[in-house]
């Protein structure tokens, strides 16, 4: 025992090992599943390399355990294996600090999302690294300072104040996330947070008891052993429950490995719940058109929007189109349910709006920086100029080629052999009432939707 517990090789040291290894395959699997099997389309900022960051994290959190601890029986020490690289920082900003600073950081976005109801004055890749300053400044001295010994162990006088940086930083999570409790939210994001904390909570009165242990007691054998255990199970305890997804991607929250009917929704509409949103249905109705009309009121026609939209993606050049139709769909949502209008506001500009997004469409300057500036994302009128520009590019460019295209006469043929006036939808919003709930599961994100204590956009903007 006590040759093992200097050296490394306990048989309780692969033990942990082994659930390390385990755990981080399953946070992969967790991470990757929703693309690789339901073929969910990759997002692009925030949404994507925030969760990306929180699987590097907890890599390298895992590995700078093992190595700064001597699991392995390892009698030659390399370069690689230097204490400050991996005690300090692997287990301090790059590992623990990088998972705590991602779930402020989300917490952060929902704050201003949907209590101050519009986007983030700091861009959260400005925004993560400032959070992380003072551990990294931390780091830092303790680099400059050398007072590891050769097992990579810190006097008391270290070893406190390093706990309490890591109790911070999860006090700063409780206080920004508390900020947003009284939000309804309509996906797993304020409980997937609450879970976080709750885990890394009980996680840190462990993990500081291994802690202190650990560093000060270092001539116990048997005391090494078990608290360099515990230090690698409850890590791994800890970027399992630590990690989720929907905080960035609320569609992702529908698709998990641990509910057995999976649905995957075709667009935010449909996840929303928002009535008629998808695809045609085969006994449509169809109404005459004519060309002559106001282009606006003929994309009001599901059938002829549809076929429009076909015809635009034919061409490289529908994203103006499916713009509209979103657009048209939050249309539907009635003006005093905010959380549902920010949630499809949200996806509308991150999809078509900021520069990069997957279909950016062509607006102006001023268009773009009035919604990516906007004081209120629930405000009734978020894209009225930037829906009246594409109106406008759409009726010079593909709606003069449309109307001799084989679209337009398969639709034409079609309606001639149903005709039907009474598909027009409106944007005028809807009058909400109950619903049954299409996902058919026990926690049914809309199975409250009828409790709308907190809908009203009143209680909310601040």
């Amino acid at each position: 025992m006590a040759h093992c517990a200097v050296d490394g090789g306990c048989p309780t040291d692969y033990i942990a090992v082994s659930l390390s290894i385990l755990s981080f395959i399953l946070l992969l699997l967790w991470s990757v599943f929703p693309f690789l099997f339901h073929k969910v389309p990759r997002a692009k900022g925030s949404g994507f390399w925030i969760p990306v960051i929180q699987v590097v994290a907890s890599l390298i959190l895992h590995l700078s355990l093992v190595i700064s601890n001597n699991f392995f029986k390892i009698k030659k020490r390399h370069w690689w294996q230097s204490c400050y690289i991996w005690a300090v920082w692997g287990e301090g900003p790059l590992g623990f600090g990088l998972l705590l600073t991602s779930r402020i950081t989300q917490a952060y976005q929902l704050y201003f999302i949907f209590v101050k109801r519009r986007l983030p004055i700091i861009r959260s890749y400005f925004f993560l690294p400032l959070i992380l300053l003072p551990w990294i400044a931390a780091a830092a001295i303790i680099h400059m300072k050398k007072p590891l010994s050769d097992r990579c162990h810190m006097r008391a006088e270290w070893t406190i104040p390093a706990v309490s940086l890591h109790a911070l930083y999860v006090a700063i999570l409780v206080g920004v996330t508390g900020s947003v409790r009284h939000i309804e939210f309509r996906f797993d994001e304020l409980k997937d947070l609450w879970r976080g904390i709750l885990v890394s909570t009980l996680s840190i009165a462990v993990w500081v008891t291994a802690y202190i242990l650990n560093e000060i007691h270092d001539d116990i054998s048997w005391l090494q052993v078990a608290s360099r255990f515990l230090l690698l199970v409850v890590a791994s305890i800890l970027v399992l429950a630590f990690f989720s997804i929907s905080s960035s991607q609320p569609l992702l929250s529908q698709i998990s490995l641990r509910r057995k009917e999976s649905r995957e929704f075709r667009s935010m509409s449909q996840a929303l719940g928002i009535p008629d949103s998808g695809v045609l249905t085969m006994n449509e109705p169809i109404s005459r058109i004519d060309p002559n009309e106001p282009f606006d009121k003929l994309l009001l026609n599901k059938r002829f929007r549809q076929s429009f939209m076909a015809f635009a993606d034919s061409c490289l050049a529908g994203e103006s189109v499916h713009f509209f139709d979103e657009v048209h769909e939050l249309s539907k949502i009635a003006e005093g349910d905010c959380v549902r209008r920010i949630y499809m506001a949200r996806h509308i500009i991150e999809k078509y709006i900021v520069a990069g997004a997957a279909m950016e469409v062509n607006i102006s300057h001023r268009s773009r920086q009035e919604i990516l500036t906007t004081s209120d994302l629930a405000r009734a009128d978020l894209f009225h100029n930037a829906l009246n520009e594409i109106i406008q590019l759409l009726k010079m460019n593909l709606a003069k080629d449309y109307w001799s295209s084989m679209f337009f006469v398969k639709f034409r043929e079609e309606s001639e052999m149903r005709p039907n006036d009474h598909d027009l939808e409106q944007m005028t919003g809807w009058n909400y009432s109950p619903r049954l709930s299409s996902v058919q599961i026990t926690d049914d994100p809309f199975q409250h939707d009828h409790l709308l204590k907190n809908s009203g956009c009143s209680d909310t903007h601040s």
